[in-house]
């Protein structure tokens, strides 16, 4: 519902210097922020970053090797705060939206403009993400977006009984329950 807010964020981002695109290959992408080793796109124009940009978007073979990163700092003890990605190719038809795009924002990316723009006043989180709540609160702040408050909690394991929506989606595929609103 909101890929072109998103988007339209995105190139916000990119002009005013939060994020760049980069085009370093995954593995050496994952070392370089283990090392805290800026990527050598760091610093590029905004221009040529746009124009990366625009290219990831039509879906072409130059657009597919590059990728957008948040520019928050390649050095922060907290890892999840080393320059994250925010923007990837997929040339996969979405099941909404169809072809209309081929890239897609990032969870980290997506989830606190979404929460913000439909009100959320609270995000209940699990402790898994509690290092990436920095991330969260940063995006929102870097973005000017209405502020979400995240609440933190234990994860709450049940036996016998199953929580995870992959798991649970085999019971409605199978047709064994009604639907996602059926209790069993």
């Amino acid at each position: 519902d909101y890929f072109d807010q998103l988007y339209e964020l995105a190139i916000k981002m990119i002009k005013e210097g939060k994020a760049y695109a980069d085009d370093t290959e995954q593995m050496e992408m994952r070392q370089q922020r283990w090392d805290g080793v800026p990527s050598r796109h760091r610093d590029d124009s905004v221009e040529d970053n746009l124009a990366h940009f625009a290219e990831m978007k039509t879906g072409s073979e130059e657009g597919l090797r590059w990728c957008v990163s948040e520019k928050i700092s390649v050095d922060n003890p907290n890892k999840a705060l080393r320059d994250p990605v925010i923007y990837r190719c997929n040339l996969l038809p979405h099941h909404r939206t169809g072809d209309k795009w081929k890239i897609y924002p990032t969870y980290d990316f997506a989830c606190p403009i979404v929460d913000s723009l439909e009100g959320v006043t609270h995000a209940l989180r699990t402790n898994e993400y509690r290092d990436r709540n920095p991330q969260y609160y940063w995006m929102i702040e870097a973005l000017g977006l209405r502020p979400v408050f995240i609440w933190d909690f234990s994860r709450l394991n049940f036996i016998y009984t199953l929580l995870s929506k992959r798991k649970l989606h085999w019971f409605v595929d199978k047709g064994l329950v009604t639907g996602w609103d059926d209790p069993r």
